[in-house]
């Protein structure tokens, strides 16, 4: 498969630059310093800026997935979105933290009270439609509100999608 993935020096993005690597994907590796890139088999890095609506679609033209791993208050969703529409990409995943939530005006889900600090194995993503990190916590739906729920570390459905950082 041949993969545009931004933000690849980020911390999400380096680790899954490696897998998709790994997994003998033809990988285009887009950063805003390119150099920082490892040396990887199937990867060829490449500079754009993910703010660059025209730039950045003529980078991601012609993949079949695109995976951005861009901190969200680094980026505008709205130019990513628009910049794959532009390119034809049929697939786009997005990659984030589920502590920078916004769970009221100006207030992070992390800076909470109730926000449980996860210790053990990482849990393994929910279904597309929900993501679960931090046990018994999860955001579902088109809203992703947080709500308490049973979505244990060994929650079937994998889905690229919905994986997290905690």
């Amino acid at each position: 498969m041949k993969i545009a993935l931004i933000g690849a020096t980020g911390n999400a993005g380096s680790r899954i630059l490696a897998e998709l690597s790994r997994r003998g994907h033809r990988i285009t590796a887009i950063a805003r310093h390119p150099e920082k890139l490892p040396v990887l088999s199937g990867v060829t890095p490449l500079q754009a800026d993910a703010g660059d609506v025209a730039g950045l679609a003529a980078a991601i033209k012609g993949h079949d997935a695109v995976v951005s791993s861009v901190h969200f208050t680094a980026s505008d969703p709205h130019k990513l979105i628009a910049a794959v529409h532009q390119a034809g990409v049929p697939r786009y995943l997005v990659v984030g933290g589920a502590g920078s939530l916004e769970v009221a005006p100006g207030v992070k889900l992390i800076d909470t009270r109730n926000f449980q600090r996860y210790t053990g194995p990482r849990p393994r993503p929910a279904r597309s439609s929900s993501i679960c990190c931090a046990r018994n916590l999860c955001w579902t739906g088109p809203s992703f509100r947080p709500r308490r729920c049973s979505c244990p570390a060994s929650a079937p459905g994998i889905s690229v999608s919905a994986a997290i950082s905690c």
